[in-house]
């Protein structure tokens, strides 16, 4: 460790790499569970892969942004500890596979020389906040939501608030009314709004709460259409505490907001939401947007080596479909395809060489796996596309029906069913070849997934994919489920897709085939797909697709999945194990240990209101764990704290008045330094108790 420590300059990101390696090691030598390491190395970006002995590592690029430098880095850090492939991700996150667990916090030193983090890409925590990839370039937009994304993501980081939940939380800022960010689908998604008050502009958001796709997806409701811009974080510090204390902790499948708000109401969850304003951090947090700054534009008048467009009639419909002018007038952007989101470290340097001289130092990872170059003089688009060309990236028809977004799948996720980066391929030439014109189509968007998890969208798609199985003559064949109908509206309003039927995988081809032969014969002129979905009923394209999904004949063909040699098998959620046994009860209680270390050294830096949440944490842990050890097993905070009184309390094995009035004191003050000290001695002295307790316990069963 020590080789790259001192090439840090912030000991908060040197602090955090050596924990990492520290647990490592500890989790090597059998001194931590699989579980509670697993859900450390999550929050540092570091994933379990289906593939035994590596891992894959998510760089977390909030809002999908990153320098040329940045990139150039990632290209780097890929081929030294990875396979030179970087996977743009529908979150604008880049992940790098088959890495060795052991190279990891090396790994993250190196990528944070240029600023690049891995904190909190998984786990549960506020994960990568994504933005759509024009902001700050969109002529749509009232206001470039650039910085004030940038404010969340800072903010958030490292809160005490968001380390432990019940499961991730994801925020999203669109730019305009077009919602390119998909606020209705996130648990949090704001899309900026200006109104005039006394005559004068006052930013703010509408602001969209608990919507989510996975298995069960459900529409965000509308929390408010107007919150004044400064109002932002202060509420989403409110909704996260909430989310913390009374979110689900037991079953995963029903841990997500979504699940909160739909089981006590949104009334309610508003009501929550409210009685935490008192304790929060700062009640103001305005961002100074004035003094953010703007990237690095391209030299005027570069001097460009010598180029030739191989093919200029592709080259003209590139720049119809992936072009567009800025509100930055004789600027344009250009967007990039970028086949399943997979560009190798080889080609970024290729294109970082020849772009640089043409292009805005704010390359945008795009939620649907492709690129944005900004800031491009007109008379250089020739340029830029020849450089494409040079890479095989020159494909027109960016977001289009032919620009299929699908995310690893059984590749290399353990949650894989059936591949979705196979059929992708497969459909996007069935488009090339028997429906080229399709690349001037943004109406309908494609989408896959491998599983029902919805992590390449399917739920929102106007014709969506994930993988599945089926059996057929006693034997187990890779499927697909069929979804149609779902899409962007505006404003915050979506559409989910419906699923209709399910068809072995093999023929999904035909099943794409089917349904745009179907819609070009019987659509009316100038009738969006999803209108002629309408139209026609979930029951018309059931019956359209009904002989494709008969399993009465079945080819050998059927049973390999796509990208396959061999018959298929499903393979799901092989996890890691550590191979030791441990006390769990004593590490539980040596963790909310820490968190009184972790309330001391917030105090330390007068961070009171850190400090505060660490003490309550501090609290609730060691109340868990006194809890689990009696075999009662809780499923939120809030039932945690309810039972301890229940199981303790009142039963006059612990000597408190009320555990509930003493931990919930944590909404009821304002977060001052005298607050924080009086509560920290309180958990203080209630996780000593706890200690002594077990002692005596243990004793008593010693001597029994």
């Amino acid at each position: 460790m020590q080789s790259f420590r001192t090439e840090l300059e912030n000991p908060i990101v040197e602090k955090d790499i050596i924990e990492l390696e520290q647990k490592i090691r500890q989790f090597r030598e059998g001194k931590i569970s699989d579980e509670k390491f697993r859900s450390l190395r999550l929050a540092r970006g570091v994933y379990g892969q289906r593939q035994q002995g590596v891992q894959m590592v998510r760089i977390k690029l909030p809002y999908g942004k990153m320098t040329l430098q940045q990139w150039k880095r990632i290209a780097d850090i890929s081929d030294e500890y990875s396979t030179g492939n970087l996977h743009l991700t529908t979150r604008q996150d880049i992940q790098i596979h088959f890495v060795s667990l052991d190279r990891t916090p090396e790994l993250w030193a190196k990528l944070e020389i240029d600023d690049i983090t891995l904190r909190e890409a998984c786990g549960n925590t506020v994960r990568n906040i994504t933005g759509s990839d024009k902001a700050g370039v969109d002529p749509e937009e009232p206001f470039d939501i650039t910085p004030y994304a940038d404010a969340a993501f800072k903010y958030f980081l490292r809160n005490p608030v968001c380390q432990d939940m019940g499961r991730k939380f994801k925020i999203s800022f669109s730019s305009s009314d077009r919602d390119t960010a998909f606020a209705f689908m996130h648990d949090l998604g704001v899309i900026p709004k200006i109104r005039i008050v006394d005559g004068k502009e006052v930013r703010g958001f509408k602001v969209l709460v608990g919507g989510g796709l996975g298995a069960q997806p459900y529409l965000a409701k509308t929390a408010f259409e107007f919150l004044e811009a400064d109002q932002l974080i202060p509420y989403t510090e409110s909704i996260l505490r909430v989310f913390d204390r009374h979110g689900e902790r037991s079953s995963r499948h029903k841990a997500r907001m979504k699940f909160l708000i739909a089981k006590i109401g949104m009334e309610e969850f508003e009501r929550l939401v409210k009685e935490e304003y008192k304790a929060i951090k700062q009640k103001s947090v305005p961002v100074d947007y004035a003094a953010w700054q703007e990237p690095a534009l391209p030299a005027a008048n570069p001097v460009l080596p010598a180029y030739t467009i191989k093919d200029p009639k592709q080259y003209e419909a590139w720049k119809k479909t992936n072009t567009f002018e800025q509100k930055q007038k004789g600027f344009y952007g250009a967007y990039v395809r970028v086949p399943l989101g997979n560009i190798s470290s080889v080609n970024s340097r290729i294109l970082l060489e020849k772009l640089a001289l043409v292009v805005g130092d704010d390359v945008r990872v795009t939620v649907n796996q492709g690129l944005l170059l900004k800031y491009i003089l007109p008379e250089h688009l020739p340029y830029i596309f020849s450089a494409l060309e040079e890479v095989g990236f020159q494909a027109a028809g960016f977001d289009s029906i032919a620009d299929i977004t699908a995310c690893p799948g059984t590749d290399t996720c353990n949650l894989g069913i059936s591949s979705s980066t196979g059929i992708a391929a497969a459909l996007e030439q069935v488009i090339h070849d028997e429906f080229p014109d399709l690349i001037y189509n943004n109406d309908i968007k494609i989408k896959i997934s491998g599983c029902m998890n919805s992590c390449g969208q399917h739920g929102m798609a106007h014709i969506g994919f994930h993988g599945s199985s089926m059996k057929a003559a006693g034997k187990v064949l890779p499927a697909l489920q069929v979804l149609l109908g779902g899409g962007v509206l505006s404003d915050g309003a979506g559409r989910i897709s419906d699923k209709v039927l399910k068809v072995p995988s093999r023929r999904g081809p035909d099943v794409l085939r089917t349904l745009l032969h179907d819609y070009e014969s019987n659509s009316e002129k100038k009738e969006l797909f999803n209108d002629y979905y309408d139209r026609k009923g979930e029951k018309y394209f059931y019956e359209l697709l009904k002989p494709l999904a008969d399993l009465g004949i079945v080819t050998d063909g059927d049973f390999i999945d796509w990208g396959q040699a061999e018959s298929f098998s499903t393979a799901i959620g092989v996890g890691e194990c550590a191979g030791v046994m441990i006390d769990l009860i004593a590490t539980l209680l040596f963790e909310a240990e820490e968190k009184l270390e972790w309330a001391a050294q917030s105090f330390a830096n007068n961070a009171w209101a850190d400090g505060i949440y660490h003490a309550y944490a501090c609290m609730i842990q060691t109340a868990k764990t006194m809890l689990l050890d009696e075999n009662v097993n809780c499923n939120t905070q809030h039932g945690i704290i309810n039972d301890f009184d229940k199981h303790f309390v009142e039963t006059g094995r612990f000597k408190i008045d009320s555990f509930k009035t003493m931990v919930l004191q944590i909404n009821q003050h304002e977060p001052t330094e005298s607050f924080a000290k009086q509560y920290y001695q309180q958990a203080k002295a209630f996780y000593d108790r706890a200690q002594e307790y077990r002692l005596e316990k243990q004793a008593a069963s010693a001597n029994a």
